[in-house]
Order: structure tokens, then sequence, then C-alpha cells
């Protein structure tokens, strides 16, 4: 059976209405198909179909009305809610807009490659009200807040110094708050488990009123291959993402989150983001590698020092995603042509060469990363950094305005959702990275 999308008027109300008994109707259907893995190539027909119907109706009302839905979940721009939040209070409010709770549950801990893809609505909920130049700055605004729970730890770090999280670990070295980036089984990769502890950290190194500048670095690692070693970061948990252990909603809370934060520090509620932020220099230290989501981060850092061996790659072709805000960023380091040699052709950038040394300002011998990071950080901080956060601000009104990056994560929030659920992610896995084999918790 099939239903034809319903005419839309551009008067909400009706709109919704309409809407939600268009989508219910089809989700209705779906329900009654097999699952998946079970359907016959008619089904697996019927259900593509009904998809990409529900797919069309979502597009074509967020078209018309993604500013007045946004307005409606945060009180007229009035409270800030985080993605997820924002997500979960659509799907009650707008019933079959967005999944809800039971739907995300059931294709929860499931392979990738058996999902429907659900999340995808999700993408298409946030791409357009990114693409809404007034809700869109609004919900960047809310993403770069501190989180609640960072707040609810500031306390603890300002007196001990130090704390741990999931995935992160938080230590004052003198001046500089050292940031280590901890996964050591899956080379230091970037998971579920290890986001909300990386932004938390993130927050209180940019919030500690005793420290002036920031240090990221990775762990020690004890994947077997590099046992005993110090790697910056081998990007995205590709074992998870097989997996279906990796929700559409991480890439955002990611990238409209922690990394953003990084670049433009946090927000306070009152002022725009642009105008006043709570903002430090960061120092990455590269060691082994940076890979895909790692390299991505380096292009937001204020200083890089890399080991003489160490190389960076972004093998998103490979892995059927998009690297991040990488196709936004990387351009401005090394040019567009090396850029798509990069993004498109996994070209490898060796941190030493020419090429390199466009992201990376300063190379050392591996054993001398530790002074090279106490003389950085001194040289920094000796004269004082007052007018690091002024300069950083200035720096960024021509190389990358909030605006922008809102208009490139509108396509991004477009565009990964498909590429997180397209079968080509699930080829190109067992292709490129041999994930059917693999074993991983």
């Amino acid at each position: 059976m099939r239903y034809n999308a319903p005419a839309l008027t551009a008067e909400f109300a009706t709109d919704k209405a309409t809407l939600i008994n268009h989508v219910r109707r089809l989700d209705a259907e779906l329900a009654k198909l097999p699952p998946k893995t079970g359907r016959d190539p008619a089904a697996a027909q019927a259900a593509k179909a009904l998809l990409e119907e529900g797919r069309s109706a979502r597009t074509s009302f967020m078209r018309l009305h993604a500013r007045a839905v946004y307005d409606s979940l945060t009180a007229n721009r009035s409270k800030f809610v985080r993605v997820d939040d924002l997500c979960a209070a659509l799907a009650k409010a707008f019933p079959g807009l967005t999944p809800d709770e039971a739907a995300l549950a059931r294709e929860s801990n499931i392979p990738q490659g058996d999902k429907d893809g659900l999340e995808v609505d999700q993408g298409i909920f946030l791409s357009q009200v990114l693409g809404d130049p007034v809700a869109g700055a609004h919900l960047c605004h809310a993403m770069l807040l501190p989180r609640q729970d960072s707040l609810d730890h500031l306390k603890e770090f300002e007196k001990k110094g130090e704390i741990e999280f999931p995935g992160a670990r938080l230590t004052r070295e003198g001046k500089a708050a050292v940031l280590t980036m901890r996964n050591p089984k899956y080379l230091n990769a970037e998971d579920e488990g290890t986001m909300a502890g990386m932004e938390i950290a993130t927050d209180l190194a940019l919030l500690d009123p005793a420290t002036e500048v920031c240090v990221l670095r990775g762990d020690v690692v004890t994947h077997t291959k590099h046992a005993g070693k110090r790697l910056f970061g081998a990007g995205i948990n590709l074992t998870h993402l097989y997996q279906g252990k990796i929700r559409f909603l991480w890439y955002m809370n990611r990238d409209l989150g922690m990394v953003n934060k990084f670049y433009r520090g946090l927000a306070k509620p009152e002022v725009p983001p642009e105008e006043n932020s709570i903002e430090k220099l960061w120092i990455a230290a590269v060691e082994g590698f940076a890979i895909g989501g790692h390299c991505q981060i380096l292009l937001t850092m204020d200083q890089v020092i890399a080991t003489k061996e160490a190389y960076m790659t972004l093998p998103a072709r490979k892995e059927g995603i998009i690297p991040g805000a990488a196709n936004l960023r990387l351009p401005r380091h090394i040019g567009p042509r090396l850029a798509r040699q990069a993004i498109l052709a996994e070209r490898r950038i060796d941190c030493a060469s020419p090429e390199g040394r466009l992201i990376c300002d300063h190379i050392v011998a591996p054993d001398a990363m530790d002074f090279e990071l106490k003389r950085l950080v001194q040289h920094i901080t000796g004269s004082g950094v007052v007018s690091a956060a002024s300069n950083r601000r200035a720096l960024r009104i021509s190389e990358e305005p909030l605006d922008s990056f809102r208009r490139y994560m509108a396509v991004y929030a477009r565009e990964q959702a498909h590429c997180h659920f397209s079968p080509a992610l699930i080829a190109n896995l067992e292709l490129h990275w041999n994930a059917e084999s693999r074993k991983g918790t």
C-alpha cells in the first residue's frame, strides 16, 4: 500500500496534525513487516519505500516549520536545550517526527547493518533547525554552554587538581590543565563510552581558575600491536560502529559540543558566543598517530607538537562517513587540493613533512615530548595570557564565523545521518576494516 504525501498548508497547527497522522500510518505499515534481517526482496522494497516516504514528508514539514518546532521545544528560545534532550522532547511533542524511546531501544544493540536507520529522522530534524539562522544559532549556543554535570564537578577539581571520567583524565600541572584521552583497549578511539567524560573534562579545563593553558594528549594504550606506547588517538571506534553501538546523535554531540568547545571555548548564557566566551589556548601533543576524529581535533588547536614519526590520516571514505568538521577546516590549513586528497583519497600526512608542518607547529624526537610541552607551556604563560581569548575571537571572525559553522553543520547533520545508516558503510567496514571478524565489547 502506498500513502501519498499530504498537502501542507504552511499553517503550523494544521500541518502538525497532518504530518503526525501521515507518519503514524507509515510507521504502522513498517511495523507489520518482518525485522530487516528476515525480509524477502518484496518486503525489503516495501520497507525502503515506507522509510523514504516518511523522510520526504518529515523534510517537507521541517522546511516550513523548523523555527516554530524549535521554539515550541525551547519556550521561544528562552531555554537552552542540548541535542539529546531536544530530540527526546521532540519525540514526545511531535509523535512520529523522530523516533521515540521505544523505537530507539528496538534498534539499539543490534549490528549497524541490521538497523532500519530510524535515527535518520533525527538528522532531518537537526539539519532543518541548524539551517534556520535564528534557531540554529540558538542551538549552537546551547551546545557551547558548560554541561550541568561539569558544573557539579567543578569544586571537586578545583580542590583536588585531578579528576577522572570514563574516557578522560584531567590533571592540573602548574599553569596547565592537562586532558588525557583514554581508551587504551581501542588505541584511545572515541565512542559512546568516552564522549561524556571528554566533554566534561574539556569544560573543567576551561573553567579552572588556577590554570592558563590547556594541553590535550593521548594515554598509553594496551592494544596488542602498540602495548605500552602513548598514542594520540585512532578516531572513531570502528568495532563499535560496526556493532551498532554508536548512535547518530553521537556525531552531533561531539562536533557541536566537545570539538567546538576546543575551538570556541565555553559560551555564557547571557551573551552570544562570539561576543564573550571562556577561552584558553590549547596545545596538542601528537604521538604515534592522529587518525580520523583525532586528526579533526588538531584543526581546532592553537599549537600542535608532534613527534618525528607521527602521522595524520582522515580515512572517512573507507569508513563511509563524513570526517566531522574537517571538510570545513582542513582546506584552511593545507589548501583545498591537498584537503581533497586527504579526505577523498586517504592521503597520509606525515607530521614532519612540509604538508604536516602546515598543521603541526613543533616537531620533536619521541623522548623530547615531555620537555617540549613544559617549555611551550612556560613560553605561553611566562608573560601572561591576558589577550589570548581576545586574539582567538579575532582570528575566528574571518577564519570561521559561528554562522559559517552553523550552515556547515546543517549539511553535516543531514548527510552524516544518511551515511551512518548506508549499506556502503557496512560494506566499507567489512572490506577495509575486516570488521565482521573483530571482537569487542
